[in-house]
């Protein structure tokens, strides 16, 4: 299998990673340039018409897109350990909190980098003042999951570590990039970031 991929700040193509190396699943990686448009090559555009990454490329030639399916696949190729729970429930609620997770939290940071990043200024038409008013958005997020966790609970879903954790770390370690301070006076959500930082792939 061969991963078209993009290194750190990229958030999707590190999730992909960290599920690869928790699961042991060796994938070839070839890096695109993404300042340098790779991903809106031919070649690319051939994998993705939307021209993004990641893209997993299987064996057989089958193209999977999307950052969730492609993990999902991972999952399902080896069930151990489980990232996206054992049972109904545990899937529900992991579902429930990756959805919470890239909405509440993903989209205004997505729209701070979009409208507010001088690194995206040159890409997009920009709406500065709507691009800043996301960095509120992000603090009361954090302020609102911080609260959610506060039960002691060692990972997102409770104790099993699981998508949810691995959505979060990428999206909260992509903020602190691009300049915002998405976990300070946020004391359950720095317990959890330390706790999840050293695990396999995370780097």
């Amino acid at each position: 299998m061969i991963l078209y991929s993009a290194p750190i700040p990229a958030p999707n193509p590190r999730r992909v990673r960290i599920v690869a190396a928790e699961k042991g699943i060796e994938l070839s990686e070839v890096m695109l340039d993404l300042r340098a448009r790779d991903h809106k090559a031919p070649a690319h555009m051939k994998r993705n018409s939307l021209g993004q990454v990641p893209v997993l490329e299987l064996n057989n030639g089958t193209m999977i897109s999307e950052t969730i399916a492609i993990c999902r696949y991972l999952d399902a190729l080896k069930s151990d350990p489980p990232l996206f729970g054992r049972t109904p429930l545990e899937t529900a609620l992991v579902e429930m909190w990756i959805r919470r997770i890239e909405i509440q939290i993903g989209e205004p940071i997505k729209m701070f980098w979009r409208h507010a990043h001088p690194a995206t200024a040159g890409l997009i038409d920009q709406h500065t003042v709507f691009g800043e008013s996301n960095r509120g958005i992000v603090e009361r997020s954090m302020r609102w999951l911080d609260g959610e966790i506060a039960d002691g609970r060692a990972f997102i879903v409770g104790d099993q570590y699981t998508m949810a954790d691995i959505a979060l770390l990428t999206m909260i370690d992509f903020a602190v990039l691009i300049g915002l301070e998405p976990i300070n006076d946020n004391g359950n959500i720095q317990r959890w970031h330390q706790k999840v930082s050293g695990r396999a792939g995370s780097e």
